[in-house]
């Protein structure tokens, strides 16, 4: 799926395949205006650096001259950058406990119920915890994911203690003997320090009630709000030792590059996309993929 050329991919294939067809040659020139591709893609200017030397070193030293040789190596060297390895992949130890992080309007509660209908189709036993208790929406937003996919949910009241919300869950899932247990925090407090405080808070109370289970901490990310995003993983990432990144609404409306981003200046994998609004729009993460969806030809 995320080899389609549509979008975002097909935007910057077209680009870099349209500045390679200007230039017969390979020449500082079109190292130049690749420099301006990447960073007006949302990839940051040190990773743009970064992949430009590694490509332009490559093509000197082994005298690469066809366009289409120095397209898909162009490719290659992007998957590297994102390529995390094992740590790309949610874990597969259970019971698992997720807590879901971001700010409003990031896809959080979305991505909780496509992620909870994923683990549904493998034959897991999931359950919810509406622990953003300061939202007036969202328990009821997130019960209603949990009823379409067809999970319990544990909420409490507005304005409910977070905590006190993981900590029912908790016992539920263990008498429920739940496999997976996804969590909704809060993306919004009074400030940013009540709100790290919180995730703190609920951290402390998995580990003493759960200390069996495995844990993920995932910061849902809005890829159309580009590099603001990373700034979120910086501020979220010193709070709440977030283990990987879902990356939502990566469609034609996303620039896309804030993934290599992510990956390259916080050693951070994405885990999961969201490419759309279905049920099964979110799909795992694959580097190579992904650079093969924009850097190769058709």
């Amino acid at each position: 799926m995320l080899g389609e050329k549509k979008g975002f991919f097909g935007r910057l294939s077209q680009r870099i395949s349209d500045a390679l067809m200007m230039r017969p040659t390979i020449d500082e020139d079109f190292f130049d205006d690749l420099e301006e591709i990447l960073i007006t893609s949302d990839i940051g200017m040190d990773t743009t650096m970064k992949i430009v030397e590694t490509l332009r070193s490559e093509v000197q030293s082994n005298n690469m001259t066809k366009h289409s040789v120095i397209k898909i190596r162009l490719g290659k060297i992007i998957a590297d950058f994102i390529n995390k390895g094992e740590a790309q992949k949610l874990s597969e130890d259970y019971p698992l406990v997720i807590l879901m992080i971001g700010i409003n309007g990031g896809g959080k509660t979305t991505s909780i119920g496509k992620l909870a209908y994923k683990f549904k189709q493998q034959g897991k036993n999931v359950m919810l915890a509406a622990a953003d208790t300061f939202r007036a929406a969202a328990g009821e937003q997130l019960s209603i994911w949990a009823d379409r996919v067809g999970v319990p949910v544990i909420r409490h009241g507005e304005g409910a203690d977070p905590s006190a919300v993981i900590y029912d869950a908790i016992q539920s899932a263990k008498a429920r003997n739940a496999d997976v247990l996804i969590c909704d925090t809060a993306g919004r407090l009074q400030n940013k320090k009540n709100l790290m405080n919180e995730l703190n808070k609920m951290s402390k109370v998995i580990d003493r009630e759960w200390p069996e289970a495995t844990r993920e901490n995932l910061l849902v990310l809005d890829a159309t709000t580009g590099k603001n995003a990373v700034s979120q993983v910086s501020e979220f990432g010193e709070a709440a030792g977030i283990t990987g990144i879902v990356l939502t609404k990566l469609d034609g409306t996303a620039k896309g590059g804030i993934v290599l981003t992510i990956a390259d200046e916080f050693d951070m994998p994405v885990k999961f996309v969201g490419l759309g609004e279905g049920i099964e729009d979110l799909v795992e993460f694959d580097p190579v993929e992904f650079a093969r969806g924009i850097f190769e030809e058709e």
